[in-house]
């Protein structure tokens, strides 16, 4: 873990309140697609637990959802403006569980975390089959740039304005080896009951602190609660306890 300056290099509206940043500085503690980084904004106690979406070196690219004071903050910013930001949190997905045909699937904000794993998934040649869910049409971002990796992208909408009616367990196919998964609890749950593979699972977490301290962000597991921005947010599918 390591808490470093930042520099925003660009902000780009990707929908009506998703937004996409590139920021710079020191990346070397992030090691895994679906760790998360934790931003300070200036006049806010709590700093705001944003996915990794993509790296390239010194460039962090986050993508995230304008829901409060600190994501607007985060879209307002602009180039040269700086935040200090915790990288290197959360443990992240195990890519070498994938097997031979591994499926993404990413609902709404969940998406970004995805991209990385994609990315680096094709870059080892594998055949990569990624659902990604939304509500409506409008809210569809990166449903391209996860076409231009060369992988075989599924769209489902809540309404049917794009893509196929329904949820992302609406669009599963029938052969994969192994999958990761992240979006809202709801659908994190449907994942699991029409999943037959073994996966992983990131968890959407309001988090205190970020690194474990507070106990805040905590998931029953079969060997008792996890703190999902330590232990996780990455869980095993076969170590998950919902509550009923």
């Amino acid at each position: 873990m390591k808490d470093s300056v930042f520099t925003v290099a660009s902000v780009m509206r990707l929908t009506e309140n998703v937004y996409r940043t590139e920021l710079t500085g020191d990346t070397s503690d992030i090691t895994a697609s679906g760790q998360f980084v934790n931003i300070k904004i200036d006049g806010l106690f709590l700093r705001r637990p944003i996915s990794v979406c993509d790296l390239d070196g010194n460039t962090l690219v986050i993508i995230f959802k304008v829901v409060g004071k600190g994501t607007e903050a985060l879209a307002a910013a602009h180039p040269g403006d700086t935040f200090r930001v915790l990288t290197g949190l959360g443990n992240g997905y195990d890519l070498s569980r994938a097997g031979n045909h591994p499926l993404l699937i990413g609902g709404g904000v969940g998406v970004p975390p995805m991209y990385l794993a994609a990315k680096r998934l094709r870059a080892q040649g594998l055949p990569v089959t990624v659902i990604l869910g939304f509500n409506t049409s409008g809210e569809i971002f990166y449903a391209d740039e996860f076409a231009s990796l060369g992988c075989d992208v599924r769209i489902t909408t809540v309404d049917g304005s794009m893509g196929t009616r329904g949820f992302v367990t609406d669009a599963l196919p029938e052969e994969y080896s192994y999958f990761y998964t992240c979006g809202p609890e709801p659908m994190l749950k449907a994942v699991y009951r029409m999943t037959k593979t073994p996966g992983e699972f990131s968890f959407e977490e309001r988090m205190g602190c970020g690194f474990g301290a507070c106990m805040g962000c905590s998931c029953k597991t079969v060997t008792g609660y996890k703190r999902i921005c330590k232990d996780g947010p990455v869980l095993k599918k076969e170590e998950i306890l919902w509550d009923k």
